[in-house]
Protein backbone atom coordinates (compact mmCIF):
# COMPACT_ATOMS: atom_id res chain seq x y z
CA UNK A 1 0.00 0.00 0.00
CA UNK A 2 1.57 3.29 -1.09
CA UNK A 3 0.18 5.38 1.77
CA UNK A 4 0.88 2.89 4.56
CA UNK A 5 2.80 5.47 6.59
CA UNK A 6 0.03 8.07 6.62
CA UNK A 7 -1.77 8.70 9.89
CA UNK A 8 -5.55 8.68 9.89
CA UNK A 9 -6.94 11.80 11.53
CA UNK A 10 -10.38 13.26 12.08
CA UNK A 11 -11.08 16.83 13.14
CA UNK A 12 -12.60 16.94 16.62
CA UNK A 13 -15.06 19.59 15.48
CA UNK A 14 -16.34 17.35 12.69
CA UNK A 15 -16.80 14.38 15.02
CA UNK A 16 -18.58 16.59 17.56
CA UNK A 17 -20.95 17.87 14.85
CA UNK A 18 -21.71 14.32 13.71
CA UNK A 19 -22.50 13.29 17.27
CA UNK A 20 -24.71 16.28 18.04
CA UNK A 21 -26.68 15.89 14.80
CA UNK A 22 -27.90 12.49 15.98
CA UNK A 23 -29.37 13.84 19.23
CA UNK A 24 -33.11 14.37 19.43
CA UNK A 25 -32.96 17.12 22.05
CA UNK A 26 -31.07 20.34 21.50
CA UNK A 27 -30.08 20.47 25.17
CA UNK A 28 -27.91 17.36 24.93
CA UNK A 29 -24.19 18.14 25.10
CA UNK A 30 -21.10 16.14 24.16
CA UNK A 31 -18.08 16.17 26.47
CA UNK A 32 -14.56 16.52 25.16
CA UNK A 33 -13.74 13.01 26.35
CA UNK A 34 -16.66 11.58 24.39
CA UNK A 35 -15.44 13.32 21.24
CA UNK A 36 -11.91 11.98 21.76
CA UNK A 37 -13.26 8.46 22.31
CA UNK A 38 -15.44 8.59 19.21
CA UNK A 39 -12.54 9.99 17.19
CA UNK A 40 -10.40 7.03 18.24
CA UNK A 41 -13.21 4.58 17.42
CA UNK A 42 -13.59 6.09 13.94
CA UNK A 43 -9.84 5.80 13.44
CA UNK A 44 -9.86 2.11 14.43
CA UNK A 45 -12.88 1.46 12.19
CA UNK A 46 -11.24 3.08 9.15
CA UNK A 47 -7.93 1.28 9.75
CA UNK A 48 -9.68 -2.08 10.01
CA UNK A 49 -11.76 -1.40 6.89
CA UNK A 50 -8.58 -0.52 5.04
CA UNK A 51 -6.80 -3.67 6.18
CA UNK A 52 -9.70 -5.89 5.17
CA UNK A 53 -10.15 -4.21 1.79
CA UNK A 54 -6.43 -4.58 1.05
CA UNK A 55 -6.58 -8.25 2.04
CA UNK A 56 -9.64 -8.76 -0.19
CA UNK A 57 -7.90 -7.10 -3.13
CA UNK A 58 -4.77 -9.19 -2.67
CA UNK A 59 -6.85 -12.38 -2.50
CA UNK A 60 -8.24 -11.43 -5.91
CA UNK A 61 -4.72 -10.72 -7.26
CA UNK A 62 -5.40 -7.00 -7.67
CA UNK A 63 -2.73 -4.33 -7.25
CA UNK A 64 -5.19 -1.61 -6.25
CA UNK A 65 -8.13 -1.52 -3.88
CA UNK A 66 -11.42 -0.58 -5.53
CA UNK A 67 -14.80 0.22 -4.06
CA UNK A 68 -15.89 -3.32 -4.93
CA UNK A 69 -13.35 -4.69 -2.46
CA UNK A 70 -14.69 -2.44 0.25
CA UNK A 71 -18.26 -3.44 -0.57
CA UNK A 72 -17.35 -7.11 -0.19
CA UNK A 73 -15.87 -6.68 3.30
CA UNK A 74 -18.46 -4.19 4.59
CA UNK A 75 -21.17 -6.61 5.84
CA UNK A 76 -18.79 -8.59 8.07
CA UNK A 77 -17.03 -5.41 9.21
CA UNK A 78 -20.31 -3.93 10.41
CA UNK A 79 -21.17 -7.15 12.23
CA UNK A 80 -17.79 -7.17 13.96
CA UNK A 81 -18.19 -3.61 15.20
Amino acid sequence: MANAGNEIAFKKETVAKLLTRSFKEDKTKVSGDAVLLMTEMLKVFVEEATRRAVKQASSEDCDTVDIEHFEKILPQLLLDF
